[in-house]
């Protein structure tokens, strides 16, 4: 891993920094990388445009944002670490599933949105009894039976929803609920994510009125199940994580 020496403008305090590794859709390893002798800069406000940086699979070449590398010094004040511009001109290597041009962002007019995968395991589980949605609460309630109906055990539906937005806790799993009537965005998908990669489990999303277009591409790279709830309560899933999620089970 790339460490570098880092310095506090608040206190003067000296730091050894390694930015962390995030896992690239390939499997490889991903560290966005540090600008070495470049001043850190303290955090005062934040914008979602600073909280994200580019970075690039050593491995398959893929472009992707992740969290700005950031230190939290003893003295109270929290450092931007600063990284290294990536160039975007580079030609990616190709790989089977991206021919030629190793471009990731899917063309969206070729194609239907999404395809189910084939069921991969067995199903053991019963028919799954859904809950009648009225209210942003039933449609909590209805997400928590459905990951009970997957697999997954104790799940604790707070009494007042977290600042993190996440509904649902359960071993191994967080999910949250969009009951709005708007399709959800990309940064409800992608604050989730990085809420279950802080907690190392799995993220499920639900929502009423289903997914903007870049909420989805950026669910499949992220490995995010999507699912749609209908006012019945019957959760449908809309990408392939989704599909696989159902076929193993938690």
């Amino acid at each position: 891993m790339e460490s570098v020496q880092l310095r506090c403008p608040a206190c003067g305090r000296g730091h050894a920094y390694t930015a962390p590794a995030y896992p690239c859709p390939c499997g490889t390893p991903v560290v966005p990388p540090l600008l070495r002798d470049a001043p850190v800069e303290p955090v005062t406000h934040r914008t979602w445009d600073d909280d994200w940086v580019t970075a690039r699979c050593a491995d398959c070449g893929r472009l992707d944002q992740w969290p700005q590398p950031e230190l939290c010094c003893p003295c109270g004040a929290v450092l931007r670490v600063p990284v290294r511009p990536v160039t975007t001109t580079a030609v990616e290597p190709s790989t089977p599933d991206a021919p030629g041009s190793g471009t990731t962002a899917p063309d969206a007019g070729a194609g239907p949105a999404h395809i189910p995968l084939p069921r991969t395991a067995a199903h053991p589980r019963p028919s799954f009894h859904p809950l009648t949605i009225r209210t942003g609460r039933d449609a909590v309630s209805a997400a928590a039976r459905y990951l009970q109906w997957l697999g997954y055990h104790d799940v604790v539906q707070p009494e007042k929803r977290p600042a993190s937005r996440i509904d649902l806790r359960a071993a191994g799993v967080v999910a949250q609920v969009d009951a709005g009537a708007r399709p959800t965005g990309l940064r409800d998908v992608e604050c989730l994510w990085l809420n279950a990669l802080s907690a190392s489990v799995a993220g499920v999303f639900f929502s009423l009125a289903g997914y903007t277009e870049d909420a989805r591409s950026r669910a499949d790279t992220l490995g995010v199940p999507l699912f749609l709830m209908d006012p019945t309560g019957t959760p449908q899933p809309v990408n392939s994580p989704a599909d696989e999620l159902i076929s193993t089970g938690a």
